[in-house]
């Protein structure tokens, strides 16, 4: 598998109904620097000018923008332009990872014990969030495929096969608030669905596990030209694994991800890392226009 290079824009257009007076905005826009990932180039460009603009760093480690604007607009667009490399990364061996109970006897707090600090930036993880509750109904769907004493990492991606088997990508099922429950009962939804879903069963069951955002390189029906604007951003999900570190999955295609997945940022869920959220004052109802293109270099 070779070295990956892409061309990604990812431009987002709001246009409001009346004047906004006052805005600020978070822009999680900018991919992480990793081992695996380096940001070649990365360019900002913002209508209209901002009247503060800070590079900061939120709790997570994730590169993110904070916008102020004070003068009254009726539009503001954000198109982020990046060039990333993407190196192969190499697989953990699953069958060799801790069986699963073991984690999560690791992962639970014992008085007196001593963590070491990768532990303890992973146990926030094990916990619920904005959008994903801790259920029995999800630790329920997954137990099928945590049998006793089975490696982690195997069970992790037998679950990943189960829920791909089982939902269907619909765009029209779901929407961000829709609660995991209803997800479970349709089995239906999209990236973010499917990700904050496995999520909660693997924290139900008390293994750490964090949301992932980035970009997915897709690819053209064979003979049609590569489409601009038509991508998306993408989502997935990692796991903690002592001793192997981090190791992600991408429930929605089946797939450990590697040099075609782009990582911008990760936390909790998706309330963490939305590429754009903010506060207006004013403005009226509002028409969004998102459009996303991921191109490799090579073409």
């Amino acid at each position: 598998m070779k070295t990956a290079r892409y061309q990604i824009t990812h431009e987002t257009h709001y246009r409001y109904a009346a004047p906004v007076s006052l805005s600020q905005q978070l822009l999680h826009l900018q991919a992480r620097e990793m081992p695996y990932q380096t940001c070649l180039q990365q360019q900002l460009s913002i209508q209209p000018e901002a009247s503060d603009s800070q590079a900061l760093q939120d709790s997570f480690g994730n590169p993110y923008t904070r916008l102020a604007f004070n003068q009254p607009h009726d539009e503001l667009l954000v198109v982020s332009t990046m060039t990333i490399e993407v190196l192969p990364r190499q697989l953990a061996d699953f069958k060799n990872s801790m069986p699963w109970q073991k984690v999560v006897d690791v992962c639970r707090y014992q008085g007196q014990q001593s963590y070491s600090s990768e532990l303890v930036n992973a146990l926030p993880y094990r916990f619920q969030s904005p959008y994903i509750p801790l259920k029995h109904q999800f630790a329920d769907y997954a137990a099928s495929c945590f049998d006793k004493d089975k490696p982690l990492l195997l069970a992790v991606q037998d679950l990943m096969h189960k829920i791909f088997k089982e939902f269907t990508f619909d765009p029209k099922a779901t929407h961000i608030g829709t609660p995991l429950l209803e997800v479970l009962e349709k089995k239906r939804g999209v990236c973010q669905d499917y990700a904050h879903f496995m999520i909660a069963c693997l924290r139900s069951l008390g293994l750490p596990t964090r949301y992932v955002s980035g970009y997915l390189l897709t690819h053209p029906p064979e003979g049609q030209p590569r489409l601009i604007g038509a991508d998306a951003s993408h989502a997935w999900l990692a796991v903690y694994c002592p001793i192997l570190g981090w190791v992600d999955f991408d429930p929605t295609n089946n797939l450990i991800p590697s040099t075609e997945h782009i990582t911008m940022a990760w936390g909790r869920d998706f309330s963490d890392v939305s590429p754009l959220r903010g506060v207006i004052l004013g403005g009226g109802s509002h028409d969004l226009d998102v459009r996303v293109t991921v191109m490799p270099i090579t073409e």
